[in-house]
């Protein structure tokens, strides 16, 4: 018998929806005490938003066990987000559209049940964790959900104290959320969702914020909390260097017309020699034949070690010189802090020359976004300054430090206002005072640099998450500032995408001819994707509590003592200490196995 039908999940409020079928019964729903096998159930969900032309999923079928740890993987715009908000009703409820198909979560039909039961039993945290916030207290935000559940004082304030050690958050529990790190709060948002005791928990982008050492933190954290109450864990995640040592089943959710994989991880990621989502250490198993695929690099050392093999040289670019150009940024001596009693940055002195890429790293909270803000003048220094072609930013606006300075937050989406992609360069010209034919950077050239030719006249807030980012790189650029600042630019991104980022960073890098006679852009990542540091940067500067502690080339720095007990070391260089490699590329090409 299907059950009846809810405007939540439906085109219209005037709009049945004939093709969800399910037979589960309304009520009584079965014994909690009751385990059915398979506990996740997808059959045949086919699910198409409102309005698109295209479904979001196609015809998706997999069973998942039980207390075990599932990665969703796949090219970006796939559908994992929407296949992740199946699982508490969320899809089709709120976003409405139609579905068919049927989907058992637990003894429940998310569809039948709706998003308020199934809050109890699937915990969720989106891919911005800012969305789900309600309070501005750590503390308070994550007691609110159990709050509302009328739990015991006494037990609430255990939960509370729980997921604050758990997630490493105790000495954060009265801090702001406005005051906290994107990390941080993406801390607070999983610590939020565990306080509830869900049977599952479910989380898009986790570690997307987290530095390498928060992201294992959280990580373990979870198996451990999967061990103690039963948890069963479904995420999405691009970065799997970081993930596949605790997953337990892998699901590869391809671009449409192919099929959906579901197996153990080195079963899926073997399967597809052609998939560009793999992280370096597997990437280097699959060029060398090794079996079975090491996942970790762990596992990569037990091949190492059997390999006769000649090193080459150490890496060029360990040797790497600043270019012969005067320093177009230079930072002096900055203390900065958003209160008097909350320094966040100290003694800090950092110069950026034309025609180079540095990388900024370091824990979360130890102050990279708080840099960045300050070299435009969104933040003021308490001591110190920041110079730009010589001059001091001091007494200039931000908007003139911008044009000269481009900078994309955390948050493309920040600088989304237009209703095209070509309205969003035009209003940046046009708050500059500049024509769209004769300014700095031909607005239609730029377009195609960016491979947003095509997309010129949509809507930026319909774009995927990587052409969002470059949308709001272009709404910067049009300009043509001498500098440019990226706040965690790979967030949300899959490799296929991180590769566009770096081709894209590489050519503004080399630059000369946009602008006769100009010198070549500086550029500035601050970011916590150690492999994308490894591809692209010509040195590295890593904070650590507000001081720069590393300033240098890659390959020096990621060997350097002060480095050594952080976790920013690229794969590639963990299995090969001491050579200078740090690239998948580099490490083929300096084996020279006999």
């Amino acid at each position: 018998m299907n059950p009846p039908m809810t405007t939540g999940y439906i085109e219209s409020a005037d709009q049945s929806i004939s093709d969800y079928s399910s037979s589960a019964p309304l009520l009584p729903c079965p014994p909690a005490s009751f385990s059915p096998s398979p506990y996740i159930h997808f059959e045949h969900v086919t699910y198409t938003y409102p309005g698109a032309s295209q479904p979001a999923l196609y015809d998706v079928n997999f069973v998942l066990p039980e207390g075990g740890v599932t990665l969703l993987i796949g090219p970006s715009g796939v559908g994992k987000s929407t296949l992740l908000r199946c699982l508490n009703g969320l899809v089709p409820h709120f976003s409405g559209g139609t579905l068919s198909g049927r989907i058992t979560v637990g003894d429940l039909d998310p569809v039948v049940a709706t998003p308020k039961v199934m809050s109890r039993q699937v915990g969720f945290v989106f891919q911005d964790p800012e969305a789900q916030f309600v309070l501005d207290c750590v503390e308070d935000e994550i007691a609110f959900a159990l709050e509302n559940a009328g739990m015991p004082r006494n037990e609430m304030r255990e939960r509370v104290d729980e997921v604050l050690i758990a997630l490493e958050l105790d000495l954060l529990r009265d801090r702001k959320l406005e005051m906290l790190s994107g990390g941080e709060k993406q801390r607070v948002a999983i610590a939020a969702a565990l306080a509830l005791r869900p049977r599952i928990l479910v989380l898009d982008e986790p570690t997307s914020q987290l530095d390498p050492q928060s992201a294992e933190e959280v990580l373990q954290a979870l198996v451990r909390l999967k061990s103690e109450f039963g948890l069963t864990i479904v995420l999405a995640e691009h970065r799997l260097e970081r993930v596949l040592a605790f997953t337990d089943t892998l699901i590869y959710l391809p671009d449409a017309g192919q099929p959906l994989q579901v197996g153990s991880p080195a079963e899926v990621l073997g399967h597809y020699s052609d998939m560009a989502l793999i992280p370096p250490v597997v990437a280097l198993g699959k060029a060398l034949g090794w079996s079975p695929l090491p996942l970790t690099v762990e596992q990569g050392r037990h091949f190492v070690r059997k390999i006769d093999w000649l090193r080459s040289p150490l890496a060029d670019r360990q040797f790497y010189a600043p270019p012969s150009y005067a320093p177009y940024l230079v930072a002096q001596k900055l203390d900065v802090g958003y209160q008097e009693y909350l320094a966040v940055l100290h003694q800090v002195h950092l110069t950026l020359y034309p025609g180079e890429i540095v990388a900024l790293m370091g824990r979360n909270g130890s102050g990279k976004t708080t840099l960045l803000k300050t070299l435009v003048g969104l933040l003021r220094p308490q001591q110190g300054h920041v110079y730009v072609e010589g001059r001091s930013i001091a007494r200039q606006s931000v908007a003139e430090v911008c044009r000269r300075v481009g900078y994309l937050p955390q948050d493309p989406n920040a600088l989304l206002f237009a209703d095209t992609v070509r309205d969003e360069l035009r209003i940046t010209l046009h708050n500059h005072n500049l024509d769209e034919w004769n300014g700095p950077v031909e607005l239609n050239a730029l377009l195609a640099r960016l491979g947003l030719t095509g997309k010129a006249d949509a809507y930026p807030r319909d774009l995927s998450v990587g052409e969002r980012q470059r949308v709001a790189m272009g709404a910067i650029m049009i300009t043509r500032p001498g500098a440019l600042l990226l706040d965690e630019p790979t967030r949300g991104l899959d490799y296929g995408a991180k590769q566009q980022l770096a081709d894209l960073l590489w050519a503004w890098r080399n630059d000369v001819s946009m602008v006769d006679g100009a010198p070549p852009m500086a550029i500035l990542v601050a970011t916590h994707d150690v492999e994308l540091v490894a591809a692209i940067a010509d040195r590295v500067v890593v904070l650590e509590g507000g001081y720069v502690v590393a300033d240098g080339p890659p390959a020096q720095v990621f060997g350097s003592p002060q480095t050594a007990s952080l976790p920013f070391i690229p794969q590639i260089a963990r299995l090969f200490p001491d050579t200078g490699w740090l690239t998948v590329a580099e490490a083929l090409a300096g084996l020279r196995i006999p």
